[in-house]
């Protein structure tokens, strides 16, 4: 299973593999209880999340990448596969579902994780000392790629990244966030397709966008505002 990661570049370590096995358990375990992903999911958790997850490493591979902030990480994807396989980056998942994060937390903890730092809080609502400060911000299947990328690039330092974990409908929502790119000095500089190690074919894309220069103080927006006038 492990073997898969090496077409992402990925080459684990003995005890890497011993730590994301313990990993893959603690979650599981964690699901049962508030089911972080869905029962038919469980059994896919390293094909379709997991994998998914760690194929930033497609995009950062052997670039100096020191901070990755990750917004909505929901069940911690990609932000705990990405701190068991990356120990040198520094990684702080965000969520507003206490729950989830708690439980984040908690297999962070198990796993003697010391690269990763979680916080309970909606991402409008992060300290302005947060903005203008990671190397690279990351959100997987959060919302719509305009309204994301009001959330991510504020916090994206100026020549860093914001990278989207999308299905193959990027191209329409990257039509419709032309106007929030311009708004956000922001472009996209990359688009890296890739399959999951899964028999259907489950195409995934990494949409790579670039920060030009520093976000006006205004955004993010408060959540409400951001979902019913989007740029």
């Amino acid at each position: 299973m492990y073997k898969e990661l090496e077409r992402l570049n990925i080459k684990l370590s003995d005890k890497d593999i011993k730590t994301l096995g313990k990993y893959i358990n603690l979650f599981k375990d964690c699901s049962e209880k508030i089911n972080l992903v869905s029962k038919k999911e469980i059994d896919y958790l390293f094909e379709k999340h997991i994998y998914d997850s760690l194929a930033i490493n497609l995009f950062i591979n052997d670039k100096t990448v020191k901070s990755i902030l990750d917004i909505g990480t929901g069940g911690g994807f990609p932000a705990l596969p990405i701190a068991v396989c990356f120990p040198n980056i520094n990684v702080t998942a965000v969520d507003s579902v206490k729950k989830k994060i708690n439980c984040i937390s908690n297999i962070s903890r198990e796993l003697n994780l010391k690269n990763i730092t979680v916080i309970p809080s909606r991402v409008e609502d992060l300290p302005f000392t947060f903005k203008n400060t990671f190397d690279i911000v990351t959100s997987r299947a959060l919302a719509e790629l305009r309204i994301i990328l009001e959330y991510a690039i504020p916090f994206v330092k100026t020549g860093g990244y914001f990278i989207a974990y999308k299905s193959l409908k990027a191209p329409e929502e990257l039509n419709n966030a032309q106007n929030a790119l311009k708004i956000l000095n922001t472009k996209l500089v990359d688009k890296i397709e890739y399959n999951l190690p899964i028999e259907e074919n489950l195409k995934r894309v990494l949409l790579v966008f670039k920060k030009l220069k520093e976000t006006e103080n205004i955004y993010p927006r408060k959540n409400g505002v951001i979902t019913r006038n989007p740029l």
